[in-house]
């Protein structure tokens, strides 16, 4: 039994939320109400679950703005995004569920009108990419929306949207006098869902080209841009910043040297030697097939590498899985970063167990936080209190900027 949720899985989709509670995203109330409602029920349960209380959230919205209550409009329908963001988690997976793509669109619509509805009314962009357009929303600092101002450019991980940037990071900078900009890039959010684009890993051509973008900007200082990447974004925002020079600073939660690396000890465990851990694409079929039945045999690393990690780099087999991913990596690139980088650990968070010694071969400007289980700030990109995080980075922020 998880914080709100019987399943383990569920309970790590379904507590995601706890991270949007300061910046209005969801209460926890609510939360608790959607875990009774999921009970000891299957994926299809939490995703009506959550379906469900974000269309009344989304109908509370619609009444709202027939009552002219503008600022409440706003709100409900923002939170209903969140809500629907969460509910087709564990529905990952190629080919594309049709419930995922409905949930999605309900999402983003309702995301759309909530930011139309802002004093400064935001509206969705498109920004070319080969193969396709990045989603994004250049969303204004609070009070100062006309002014010149320095920008957050936040970059996802694996498996969260716009959305899900929108509550944890992008709120918190908008307070602080920031602009932010949000973006889905290939793999994540619309560009996966609806385009079919997936990963890669020439972050710094990615960033490039919302760089392009935000400089076009009137209200954009083109010399304090900065650059933030939490869970995966922890890797792909160092990456970026090793090719992308026009970024004043860089922000890695937690920083990740590889994606591969987390799974080298992993492989030698199962019999393979460290030389051909090196290269987890070769591995030998009977340490590949060990491997395989470690994951099945693991619902949480099932979801996590075959639902999710297949779909996102648009692979359909474990071995080239693992070819993909050999090529998320810094080396040969870590002497590039040259802006001032703040990198994150927090105690229990698995992804960052090599950050120190990333962090160690910088040679830039640079600076680590520590985050703790005793502050309620040791998990995962310190989900479960957030505004600790944003406020610390923030603050080495201003510093910087």
């Amino acid at each position: 039994m998880g914080l709100a949720f019987q399943n383990d899985l569920h309970d790590e989709f379904g507590t995601r939320p706890v991270a949007y509670l300061p910046y209005g995203g969801a209460d926890l109330g609510e939360i608790l109400a959607v875990g009774r409602a999921v009970g000891d029920g299957d994926d299809t349960a939490f995703f009506q679950a959550w379906m469900a209380a974000g269309d009344r959230l989304a109908a509370e919205a619609l009444d709202a703005e027939r009552r002219n209550l503008r600022a409440s409009a706003r709100e409900l329908h923002l939170r209903a995004s969140a809500f629907y963001s969460t509910a087709y988690r564990p529905l990952y997976g190629a080919p594309t569920d049709a419930r995922l793509l409905a949930a999605f669109r309900k999402q983003m619509a309702a995301f759309d009108r909530g930011l139309a509805l802002s004093r400064h009314p935001v509206e969705p962009l498109r920004i070319p990419l080969a193969g396709g357009h990045m989603p994004a929303y250049l969303l204004p600092a609070e009070g100062r929306e006309t002014e010149v101002r320095p920008l957050v450019i936040f970059t996802n991980g694996y498996d969260a949207t716009v959305t899900d940037m929108y509550f944890a990071c992008a709120v918190a900078a908008t307070r602080r006098g920031y602009h932010a900009l949000v973006f889905d890039g290939p793999g994540q959010g619309g560009m996966l869902y609806e385009q079919g684009v997936p990963m890669r890993p020439d972050w710094e051509m990615v960033v490039g080209a919302v760089v392009d973008l935000a400089v076009e900007s009137p209200i954009v200082d083109p010399k304090r841009i900065a650059l933030s990447g939490w869970s995966l974004g922890g890797h792909l925002a160092p990456r970026a910043a090793s090719g992308e020079h026009r970024l004043a600073a860089c922000i890695a939660d937690p920083g990740q040297w590889s994606i591969a690396g987390l799974f080298r000890p992993l492989a030698v465990k199962l019999g393979a030697s460290p030389d051909a851990a090196a290269n987890l694409g070769e591995l030998e079929p009977p340490v590949l097939d060990r491997l395989w039945q470690f994951v099945m045999a693991n619902p949480v690393l099932a979801w996590k590498i075959v639902q999710r990690g297949f779909w996102v780099h648009g692979v359909d087999n474990l071995r080239d899985y693992l070819r993909a991913i050999e090529q998320f990596t810094m080396d040969g690139r870590v002497d590039g970063i040259a802006c001032p980088t703040l990198m994150t650990v927090a105690g229990n968070d698995p992804l960052a167990a090599d950050t120190e010694l990333f962090y160690d071969r910088l040679r830039c400007p640079k600076h680590l936080l520590r985050f703790s289980a005793d502050e309620g700030a040791g998990d995962h990109c310190e989900s479960a209190n957030r505004s600790l995080l944003n406020r610390r980075v923030l603050d080495w922020l201003d510093g910087v900027l």
